[in-house]
């Protein structure tokens, strides 16, 4: 079993890397190829990967995990304007900072359960979001952002002995640049990491733990098993994930701002989380790519490009057509992911794996197979 186990893992990690790392060409066809676009997919993949180890296997629902993304963003640029453009030294410092402002943001917050909880990682997330806005403006430069400067001292880069150019320094990985593709395939790389872990922690003892607590805590509790330790580590392992997400953020783009901690980004991520499927190794990351992807593609959509969608129609049709859909595209795009939103969670409360799920097992139907017997679920 275990042998079977370990196999079925590989298989999966095989599958996942092969899909992220192709993503440019079977995303082209839906013009959402573009490296900017397609490092927003692994960031935020990353962001939504950790937050389900908490959402997921726990059933806590946060609302200040922007928080930590934010924290990440600081971190990772303080790294570049002190030490070294590299990006290893910045991640490592974005990741074990995130995880000490989790550990105490949780062990206060996790002394309440429910709505309680939910409302203490808001209010440590507005806080965090005000802070940064205004009273820590020394460390993070208020509401212009924290940003490079040619005075910057970068004294690892200096001890080194690497070139000063002109101009703003670009974030490297021993010299190669992160920007374009290959910013993205970094960050890919760090998405197919962070989603081994995730793997790891889904179908282990530990993982199993977490899931008890979500399905009976108090009876977890009469028996005398200490759930207190297992919640903590979960919501600091999820806030080192919105670490590493928010450094990754730094690194493609060498900036960071307290926008990156409002409420408005935790919401983000519960939203993603909850239209893939919580609880679900491969859902948190679909609703991502459903979410970014109405972000940067359904805005970009204007009448003209509609008529040009709908020019094979008759001209009073493809009139008719544009006129009403040009309201769900564009700046309308809220309308179009707000609806499908509805519908995902009226229809499918397991979100879109869950339409996957009974799609692949309608198909196994018809084709007379078995089911699968591991009872992971993707």
């Amino acid at each position: 079993m275990m042998n079977l186990s370990l196999k079925n893992n590989m298989v999966v990690m095989l599958i996942f890397s092969a899909v992220v790392l192709t993503a440019p060409l079977w995303l082209d066809p839906i013009g959402a190829n573009y490296p900017d676009l397609l490092q927003k997919f692994a960031i935020f993949g990353i962001f939504a990967i950790g937050y389900n180890i908490l959402f997921g296997l726990t059933g806590y629902l946060s609302f200040g995990h922007a928080t930590f993304l934010g924290v990440g963003s600081y971190t990772a640029v303080w790294s570049f304007k002190l030490f070294t453009m590299n990006v290893v030294p910045a991640i490592i410092f974005a990741i074990i900072i995130a995880g000490v402002f989790a550990l105490a943001i949780g062990y206060i917050s996790l002394r309440r359960s429910g709505i309680y909880f939910s409302i203490l990682t808001l209010a440590f997330a507005q806080m965090s979001y005000s802070l940064a806005y205004s009273v820590l403006t020394p460390i993070t430069n208020g509401e212009t952002g924290l940003q490079l400067t040619i005075q910057d001292p970068r004294y690892l880069d200096a001890m080194a002995g690497v070139a000063v150019k002109e101009g703003l320094p670009s974030t490297n990985l021993f010299g190669q640049l992160m920007s374009g593709y290959s910013g993205f395939y970094f960050c890919a790389v760090m998405l197919i990491i962070g989603f081994y872990i995730s793997l790891k922690i889904f179908r282990s003892p530990y993982g199993l733990k977490l899931i008890a607590i979500k399905s009976n805590q108090n009876r977890m509790n009469y028996t005398g098993f200490n759930t207190r330790p297992y919640l903590l580590s979960a919501f600091v392992i999820s806030g080192m994930y919105a670490g590493l997400a928010g450094a990754l953020m730094a690194v493609t783009d060498p900036l960071a701002g307290a926008e990156r901690m409002q409420w408005t980004a935790s919401g983000e991520v519960v939203l993603m989380t909850i239209l893939g499927g919580v609880g679900t190794l491969v859902g948190p990351l679909l609703g991502v790519g459903i979410i970014k992807y109405f972000e940067n593609i359904f805005s970009a959509l204007n009448e003209s490009a509609l008529h040009e969608v709908f020019n094979f129609l008759p001209q009073a049709l493809e009139n008719t057509v544009v006129a009403v859909t040009h309201h769900f595209v564009g700046e309308g795009w809220h309308l179009t992911l707000g609806a499908l939103f509805m519908l995902v969670v009226i229809f499918l409360p397991g979100g879109v794996m869950e339409g996957v799920t009974n799609l692949i097992e309608f198909i196994k139907k018809k084709l007379g197979m078995s089911g699968d017997e591991s009872g992971d679920t993707l």
